[in-house]
């Protein structure tokens, strides 16, 4: 079997480290300034069809709704819970400071505005739910980041 020898892709991991968030757990946060408009990380994983996503038993029964998806326009979904980086930990917030951009089937975190060393990355989840969008399911998707413009769900703006 022959096994080709990649270069290694630049890739500005130096740019981010995952810590304690005031936010919700673990989070993302810079390690230096990063401009506004870099390509801050790829969000990587197993590359997965939403019905195999469904069918995955949850990260932690405790708390099944919680999971390292990332959809894909394509219908596919990204796993970081299975070869994901550090782009998983990055939290929601109402008001990001981030955003992700697809491209031919990969998803990229932008920063929107500069970011200071050790400022904490986010971008806006805007899930959107296969269910009827109730009060319950907001609640269920709460929202933590406490911005002044806080929808108080990571469910997508209305």
């Amino acid at each position: 079997m022959k096994v080709e020898k990649k270069s290694p892709r630049k890739e500005p991991q130096d740019f981010v480290k995952v810590k304690r968030s005031r936010v919700h757990g673990t989070g993302v946060f810079a390690t230096r300034l990063i401009p506004r408009g870099t390509r801050v990380i790829e969000y990587t994983g197993a590359r997965i069809s939403w019905k195999e996503a469904q069918d995955l038993p949850p990260l932690d029964p405790d708390d099944p709704h919680h999971t390292f998806f990332f959809s894909l326009d394509d219908g596919g979904v990204i796993n970081a819970a299975v070869g994901g980086n550090a782009a998983r930990w990055i939290n929601h917030s109402c008001e990001p400071n981030c955003k992700t951009i697809e491209r031919g089937g990969r998803v990229y975190i932008v920063a929107l505005q500069d970011l200071k060393q050790g400022e904490e990355l986010f971008y806006d989840y805007a899930l959107e739910p296969a269910d009827r969008r109730t009060k319950a399911l907001e609640r269920l998707f709460a929202c933590h980041c406490h911005s002044l413009d806080c929808r108080g769900t990571m469910l997508e703006a209305r």
